[in-house]
């Protein structure tokens, strides 16, 4: 069941993904009125479920300063950042790119705790770091020199989500240290979301509203969002965060999948390669000694993320 729900919830983000491709695309559905919302509705009712879960420590994370800004700065440069780069680097390649392109991400959590605890990366981190750039060099380029296959600014949208993924693992540790994952997720979500009230221009429906669109919407709202995040919490208790997390890896395979299925999207061999070199370096970044706390974080991604 550990395997189940975790792969479950993987291929429930890929979906996830490939969804709002959709939304932007079919519907003209704007990517700043889709974060906005995601992180409102499913930020509440994951707080629903923090705040009434048993033995929940949800209001105690108000009790101090030091819990009260780190929530802060999670929640803007952690989550909303998160968030807003890769829908947007949906929106100006595909899901299945704009996936692959963030799984990119582990390798600078990798670079900043070399920097940070002052060692050398391990050998099978170097091979990761190698695995990972001929990855991304044969998704944009498709192993030419001469010119890209995605534009300069799906390219450079598709990195800063990575990056912000990588912002979106480190910067909350402390926090997971003293509070549960449901608690810092759903607090991160809803107060980023709130804050992005503010910045865009929520209240105006873009796009065209018709089943299609409401189906998307709801399915990136409540399968793309809450309940995988609540099966992959469950499946870490089951099999362990190192392995639910290598079980996640699985996410930009099926995102490539529904992209091409669903929407016609042009995956060449190239782009499979590419694709499973980064899925590759997932794998041996998870099965590395020194990083195994590092993948664990995964559970809350917008990335659910989460």
């Amino acid at each position: 069941m550990g395997y189940i729900m975790a792969l479950s919830a993987a291929i429930m983000w890929g979906i996830s993904g490939t969804c709002a491709q959709y939304l932007f695309e079919e519907k003209g559905v704007s990517p700043s009125w889709l974060v906005c919302w995601r992180m409102v509705i499913a930020g509440t009712l994951l707080l629903i479920f923090a705040l009434f879960r048993k033995n929940s420590d949800a209001k105690r994370i108000w009790l101090k300063k030091r819990d009260v800004f780190e929530i802060l700065v999670f929640s803007t440069l952690g989550m909303v950042a998160v968030q807003f780069t890769y829908f947007y680097s949906i929106s100006l390649s595909n899901a299945a790119t704009a996936t692959v392109l963030q799984y990119v991400g582990p390798v600078f959590v990798v670079g900043f705790y070399a920097i940070k605890l002052r060692r050398l990366p391990k050998p099978n981190e170097y091979i990761a770091l190698a695995l990972a750039l001929i990855g991304t060099f044969l998704l944009v380029t498709h192993g030419s020199f001469d010119a890209l296959v995605i534009s300069e600014a799906a390219l450079f949208w598709g990195l800063l989500s990575a990056v912000s993924l990588a912002v979106y693992t480190i910067q909350p540790v402390q926090l997971l240290r003293r509070f549960s994952s449901p608690t810092v997720t759903g607090w991160g979500m809803f107060i980023g979301g709130m804050i992005y009230l503010l910045v865009s221009n929520p209240w105006y429906l873009s796009g065209t509203w018709d089943m299609g669109t409401y189906l998307a919407f709801a399915y990136i709202i409540i399968l793309g969002t809450v309940i995988p995040f609540s099966i992959f919490l469950a499946s870490l208790n089951i099999i362990g965060a190192q392995t639910a997390s290598l079980l996640c890896s699985v996410e930009p395979l099926s995102a490539a999948l529904v992209a091409v299925a669903w929407l016609g999207v042009t995956f060449t061999g190239m782009d499979w390669l590419g694709t499973f070199f980064v899925v590759i370096t997932v794998a041996l970044l998870t099965l590395s000694k020194r990083t195994v706390k590092l993948p664990a974080l995964r559970a809350f991604w917008r990335k659910d993320i989460i």
